[in-house]
């Protein structure tokens, strides 16, 4: 076992799992401040800080460049800038963590959004020379509309502004005005240098004025996200499993599974479930992890249910508890973060991606996007590159999704390229712009297309 799955170990028992993502504007110092923390909680290997210490010297710099432990890709390294998002892990005797370093060119908002969309805390970088940026505003949106649990607002670079405490009061409140605009429940800020690791891992006696948390104290501090154990019981099937030849004639009996990873809540032999879409209902005969058959399975265990009835479910479907099923629906209206190269415009077609299942389906309509500038909604012919707009869709069957407020899981979904497979957006059920928006924009003609 390496020193760097010992502590990891030790810490998953003690404080339990939080994952983090990293965002910021270019240059605010994401991958640095990563870096730092690796180095401090001693997680980086003897060879690994020897390698980064060696191309260090060999740029002529006077001191190991920490964020060379992150920008892996030879592109990060030549340019100085993240483009793909990193994920490390580390661990202190309290808690483990699992950090996701994401990029912060407005290029790559697509990587931030896919490293924020599983976190339980985004910390945001802001440079306390340069303040509030409109990237600053667009990661405070994509945390709020991703609905993260726990927002901690780094403003880095202070030792550049001489400590002053005016300076980071400033950037502070100006952050704050910005996530109360957002909706973003609590956003709490602490003076950093991630470069020479004042408020870190320990407080800094070059801030005296300051009396919060260092970072990782604060990090270590923070409670866990929402336990989903505690939701209804969702469990998205990733394949029917029906054993052939030898296997079946060895299982003495017809076997019929429905085998994937329990999304929420928890699962008993003999309680009533429903198959979604199609609403039929059976009872759980049994649970099987592996060989062993449970009583019980909760999230995120990947089991076996098998039912009492010969019902037809595949890929997609999803097997709930009978109190508080989602009711499928073939009509959406949803905030999307738009990834895509080319516009989206009312009256095209694509398809949607939840879970394992996937179907066609056409926009309706463009209700607005939000305008980074007054954190308000305004009217909107397309949807480009980056931009955060509310939408209705039309699918061609019914899709079990669930308000974005009340399941994380249940309530996202992929927006998917028919011709080449790319990811095109992120989408949010139920989910709505900072303000009311304008009259959606809709496709020439009869509303009701043909998908």
């Amino acid at each position: 076992m390496t020193t760097q799955t010992m502590p990891y170990a030790a810490g998953l028992a003690e404080g339990g799992l939080l994952r983090l993502a990293t965002a910021g504007s270019v240059d605010d110092g994401k991958s640095t401040l990563v870096g730092r923390l690796l180095h401090d909680t001693k997680s980086v290997l003897s060879d690994q800080l020897a390698a980064v210490e060696r191309v260090s010297r060999d740029r002529g710099l006077a001191a190991a460049d920490l964020a060379l432990l992150t920008d892996g890709l030879r592109a990060e390294r030549e340019q100085g800038i993240t483009i793909d998002v990193a994920y490390r892990y580390f661990a202190t005797p309290r808690r483990s963590f699992v950090l996701a370093d994401c990029p912060g060119h407005v290029q790559y908002t697509r990587n931030t959004v896919t490293g924020a969309s599983t976190a339980d805390v985004l910390v945001l970088l802001v440079d306390a020379r340069k303040g509030v940026l409109e990237q600053t505003r667009r990661h405070l949106a994509v945390a709020a509309l991703l609905r993260v649990p726990h927002v901690v607002v780094a403003v880095n670079k202070i030792d550049l502004v001489g400590f002053a405490q005016d300076v980071f009061e400033l950037v502070e409140a100006s952050v704050q005005a910005v996530a109360r605009e957002l909706g973003v429940v609590e956003a709490r800020a602490i003076p950093v240098s991630a470069l020479n690791g004042d408020n870190i891992v320990e407080r800094s006696s070059r801030t005296p004025w300051y009396s919060g948390p260092a970072l990782l104290e604060l990090l270590e501090s923070l409670p866990p996200s929402d336990d989903v154990s505690q939701e209804s019981f969702r469990l998205p099937v990733q394949l029917v499993v029906r054993p052939q030849g030898a296997a079946r004639a060895e299982a003495h009996r017809d076997y019929r599974g429905y085998a994937g990873a329990v999304a929420s809540g928890v699962v008993r032999v003999g309680d009533e479930v429903v198959a979604l879409p199609s609403g039929q209902r059976s009872r759980v005969v049994g649970i099987d992890l592996g060989s062993r058959s449970l009583e019980e399975a909760f999230a995120p265990q990947s089991v076996t249910l098998r039912l009492t009835d010969e019902i037809d479910i595949s890929r997609g479907d999803i097997v709930a508890g009978v109190d508080g099923a989602p009711e499928p629906t073939q009509d959406l209206a949803a905030v999307l973060c738009w990834l895509g190269d080319a516009p989206l415009r009312a009256g095209q077609r694509l398809l949607l991606k939840h879970g394992a299942r996937t179907v066609q389906g056409f926009v309706r309509g463009i209700e607005g996007a939000l305008d980074l500038e007054d954190l308000h909604a305004v009217p909107a012919e397309a949807l480009v590159l980056n931009d955060i707009g509310r939408v209705t869709l039309r699918l061609a069957a019914p899709v079990p999704v669930e308000d974005y407020a009340v399941s994380r899981r249940g309530g996202s979904f992929l927006l998917i390229d028919g011709h080449d497979g790319r990811t095109l957006a992120a989408g949010m059920v139920g989910a709505t712009l900072p303000s009311g928006a304008p009259a959606p924009v809709t496709p020439e003609g009869d509303e009701d297309v043909d998908i």
